[in-house]
């Protein structure tokens, strides 16, 4: 059967590709089904010459104006058990999966480890580029391999857990700024879920939430319920209220200023890291720094999580920016610590 063409679209509206909502258009997107898709676009002089961005499901992203170049939006699909030894199962996910559905059906064929990571927006194949994380698990933990097609040489590439050098939402693929430039497209993931499985419920929200449901001894089910929950009651639907979920990172800090905060703050969160520095939550700064349900033109600090940036309807990217250095600005005043945000922000000029 010979090959399909590329699903190509000239001056595509992404207004509806960006969980922000945020008006923008690129000049060029492919979407890609298959492997053999990303390899017809790395053949492809044209195409390849193109300055490229790959689009996953938008949720981390700040549109701040139109692309001038190629955007890629993989939509290869398929999940499976892969392998399995004495300790693991090994499970392999397409990377335009919906993450959430995926993390959902492992759960359903008895596999556990991903539970913590329930209702995090966006696809498979995004989740290691910004290392994801919740309720005391990174995707990191339980990644086996993911897999790749490097666009400049046309080749399959493999990267085990060991090459992604992950760190607090960061890997190489945002090191080398291959996510930014397109060089290359993640096709599948590899998971490693653990046989010998104990559940991560040492976050205070979820304590409170398996105790109120009368769960003493949770399953995998159970935290992903309760998870599932807790971020239905602090976060908006982006179908409803358009967001790019957590907009800033929580911000690790030296054990000198750590103290010096505590000692200003009694009841700052502090979460000690195993190198001796600590982790603050960048929601409680942001809410003593009066950001909590406040708006700035058409955007704000969502009332029930001063973590989360909201559209109020009908922004720009500028927009989000404007408030994105506001909060910033008053949190480094206050506290002394700067924020980072954990959305791309793209089309800057």
């Amino acid at each position: 059967m010979p090959a399909m063409p590329l699903e190509l679209v000239h001056d595509a509206d992404l207004t509806l590709r960006n969980t922000l909502a945020l008006p923008a258009r690129t000049r060029l997107l492919a979407t890609l089904h298959s492997t053999a898709d990303a390899l017809a676009l790395a053949a492809d002089p044209a195409l390849s010459a193109e300055r490229r961005f790959i689009l996953g499901g938008g949720s981390n992203l700040v549109l701040c104006g139109d692309f001038d170049g190629l955007m890629l939006a993989p939509s290869i699909r398929g999940r499976r058990l892969a392998g399995e030894d004495a300790e693991a199962w090994f499970v392999h996910a397409g990377a335009g999966e919906n993450w959430h559905d995926f993390v959902q059906w492992t759960l359903a064929q008895g596999w556990a480890g991903l539970e913590n990571l329930s209702l995090i927006p966006g696809t498979v194949g995004a989740a290691p580029i910004q290392n994801i994380g919740a309720y005391g698990l990174e995707v990191a933990e339980r990644l086996a391999e993911v897999e790749a097609i490097d666009l400049a040489r046309g080749e399959t590439r493999r990267f085990p857990v060991a090459d992604c050098r992950f760190g607090y939402r960061d890997s190489v693929f945002k090191q080398e700024g291959w996510h930014l430039d397109g060089r290359f497209l993640i096709t599948g993931v590899t998971f490693r879920l653990p046989r010998k499985w104990a559940p991560l419920t040492r976050y205070a929200d979820v304590e409170r939430e398996l105790a109120a449901c009368g769960t003493a001894t949770p399953n995998a089910r159970d935290v992903a319920n309760a998870i599932v929950a807790i971020r239905q009651r602090k976060l908006p639907d982006p179908a409803q209220v358009p967001n790019a979920g957590s907009f800033f990172q929580n911000p690790v800090i030296d054990a000198v200023q750590a103290a010096s905060l505590q000692a200003l703050y009694p009841s700052i969160p502090l979460y000690p890291q195993a190198d001796g520095r600590a982790k603050l939550a960048a929601g409680w700064l942001i809410e003593q720094a009066g950001w909590k349900g406040r708006n700035l033109g058409p955007v704000g600090m969502y009332e029930q999580q001063a973590l989360v940036l909201v559209n109020r309807g009908h922004a720009r990217g500028a927009d989000v920016l404007a408030l994105a250095r506001a909060v910033q600005a008053d949190v480094l005043t206050r506290f002394g610590v700067t924020l980072q945000p954990e959305p791309i922000y793209l089309g800057m000029a």
